[in-house]
């Protein structure tokens, strides 16, 4: 792939990491909530908003880290990737889980855009995966996430 391919899609990729498109971002999804929401249970929903954003977390971080090490141990599926059912957050929590999340995210875009990363080739310690299919993993991920965030803000009437 040439280096103007190549930029290219990466500037693509990053662009489907961090804006919404045709749907609202993480970030709007998450923005303007207080304890007393990001902790409410919703009647047929099994899990809360707060636990939401910290699945979000954990995968990310496990993504990010299989991406970088092959030594890296992933979580226990399914249960590894989830906080306690009755799991809450405070405010420091919260806001720790946030950063995390946006540290990794950069971590993960500056994988992408260094010159030494071939986005195509098979991670060695992988059966087939490549950076770019855990980009898009990623980002695929979030955004199915940030829609049950929506429709769960929707549901305690938390919506614009």
């Amino acid at each position: 792939m040439d280096q103007s391919t190549r930029a290219g899609l990466v500037a693509e990729i990053i662009n489907l990491l961090t804006q919404g498109q045709a749907h609202a971002t993480f970030e709007e999804a998450t923005a303007g909530l207080t304890p007393e929401l990001w902790n409410r249970q919703v009647p047929q929903v099994p899990y809360t908003i707060w636990q939401l954003v910290e699945h979000v977390r954990i995968a990310q971080e496990d993504i990010l880290a299989f991406s970088l090490d092959a030594r890296h141990p992933s979580p226990p599926w399914p249960e590894g990737y989830w906080p306690a059912k009755t799991a809450t957050a405070n405010e420091a929590t919260w806001q720790a889980t946030l950063h995390q999340i946006r540290q990794d995210q950069q971590r993960f875009i500056d994988l992408l855009q260094n010159p030494a990363t071939d986005l195509l080739a098979p991670l060695p310690h992988g059966t087939g995966q490549t950076v770019l299919r855990e980009a898009l993993l990623i980002a695929d991920h979030a955004a199915y996430h940030t829609g049950e965030i929506v429709l769960v803000r929707r549901l305690l009437h938390a919506w614009k």
